[in-house]
């Protein structure tokens, strides 16, 4: 059992992924939840602001993994997984007929107000096809979104990691997210404004 947890700590996600979706090896979950169960419960935190909700949602999260990573394709998992939580806290707060928060970042800018949606099963898959529009983007325009939106850093915060001017930061999260909505708009997810 030791053995077999250290083989899989020092594989990669994408690996991790593909090892489960042949093995279904509940001991990768496990692995996933050592990975980013911090950051899930943070985000979970920060969202409810209550710690109990929090703990609650991040386990559902990391059980609803089982079913998820068999059924989707997975280009970058850790944002996938910010959105997977994001969409599972603000599914909850819906249920509690909860009016104090609002989805502030991609998700509201990019997907379909609830009213628009059919379904909780259809905003999932709009959730899956935005992770897929994401990966699509040219890599400088991906890393700015992914950044900007996924870790909530700063124009500046990104321009000092990427070692780019702050003109070109905004640049590629303006261009990356007006792709984003044409191919959106392609798959018929988000209502064309033209």
């Amino acid at each position: 059992m030791i053995f077999r947890r250290n083989k899989y700590k020092s594989k990669s996600d994408e690996e991790l992924l593909n090892s489960y979706k042949s093995s279904e090896d509940r001991l990768i979950i496990g692995e996933l939840y050592r990975r980013y169960g911090h950051l899930v419960f943070g985000l979970c935190l920060k969202i409810t602001e209550n710690k109990n909700i929090a703990e609650d949602l991040t386990m559902q999260v990391f059980e609803s993994l089982y079913e998820k990573i068999r059924k989707h394709t997975i280009s970058h998992f850790k944002s996938w997984l910010y959105v997977v939580t994001r969409n599972e806290c603000y599914l909850f707060l819906r249920k509690q007929k909860s009016t104090k928060y609002e989805e502030k970042t991609l998700n509201s800018d990019l997907l379909p107000q609830e009213d628009e949606l059919e379904s909780i099963h259809s905003k999932e898959e709009q959730l899956i096809l935005l992770e897929k529009a994401i990966a699509q983007l040219q890599e400088e325009q991906r890393k700015a979104v992914q950044l900007f939106y996924l870790e909530e850093l700063s124009y500046k915060q990104i321009g000092e990691r990427l070692d780019w001017d702050l003109k070109k930061v905004k640049s590629r999260i303006q261009n990356g997210k007006r792709n984003i909505k044409l191919y959106m708009e392609e798959h018929h997810v988000v209502k064309s404004t033209s």
